[in-house]
This record gives structure tokens, C-alpha cells and sequence, in this order.
């Protein structure tokens, strides 16, 4: 099986409000909303909208053993663990068992994030400095 597809539609339109669910111990900072999944394999790609003033210290930073790719959509988010704002554009690429958070926004945030939980321990993960044909395509940054 693949993963889920549908045709074009608005996630961040008011009339998709419906299709937005709160995260579970979240509900005031942040709602997410799966936009396809692989029901084999687990792989999704889900946005993830943090309300303004949203903070997760409480809950600390995490890791998890598979890759994911995060991208930025709209606004900004501080993420503790590498110490940066990131904002609209801000791409990663985190290989597996990356610490990330805990975050934080002043004016919310729509993230991207695309998971691979089924490649448990997968380091073909671009990463900074990484040589080349690891990932051929991967924009390293600068």
C-alpha cells in the first residue's frame, strides 16, 4: 500500500477548521492535523499548528529512534535544543535519535513534518557536513 492521497484542498483555510485535532496533553498549545499516512509502513505527513504563546518546557525535549523532515511553514518557533528561532523557510532533516525541543512561540507556528517511524536506527539521513552520495539531492546548508 501507499500512502493516502486526495486531491487539492486548503489545510490552512478556516473552512478546514474541522480536520484539525488537539494534541493529547497539548489541547491549549497545539493542534495537528494528518494530511497522508501509509497505513503499512506508518509513514505520515502531518502540519502541526502551535498557538501563540504555546511552551512545551513542561514536557521537555524528545527523541525518537526513526528520521522525520521538519519544514516551517508560517511563523516562528524556538527550539531549546539548538538554541534558534526558526521561521517560515527553516527546513531539517533529523536523523534518528536527535534531541529537538522543548518549543516555544510568541506568535504561533505551522510546521511540516514528514515521519518515518517504520525505519527505526535509518542513518541515510542528510545531515550537515554529510558526504556526498549519502544523499545525493540533499541542499546541504550554508
Amino acid at each position: 500500500m501507499t500512502k493516502s492521497t486526495t486531491t487539492y484542498w486548503n489545510a490552512l483555510s478556516p473552512a478546514s477548521r474541522e480536520h484539525w485535532a488537539a494534541i493529547k496533553d497539548l489541547e491549549q498549545m497545539a493542534e495537528e492535523l494528518t494530511l497522508s499516512v501509509d497505513q503499512d509502513t506508518g509513514e505520515y505527513t502531518r502540519l502541526t499548528r502551535f498557538f501563540p504563546g504555546a511552551d512545551t518546557t513542561a514536557f521537555g525535549g524528545k527523541t525518537h529512534p526513526y528520521p522525520e523532515e521538519v519544514f516551517i511553514v508560517s511563523g516562528r518557533l524556538y527550539d531549546k535544543a539548538f538554541d534558534i528561532w526558526l521561521e517560515a523557510g527553516h527546513y531539517a532533516s533529523r536523523p534518528p535519535g536527535e534531541l529537538h525541543g522543548p518549543f516555544k512561540t510568541d506568535v504561533g507556528c505551522v510546521v511540516l513534518e514528514v515521519s518515518f517511524p517504520n525505519r527505526v536506527g535509518d542513518s541515510a539521513v542528510a545531515q550537515p557536513g554529510a558526504p556526498a552520495g549519502l544523499c545525493d539531492k540533499a541542499v546541504q546548508p550554508r
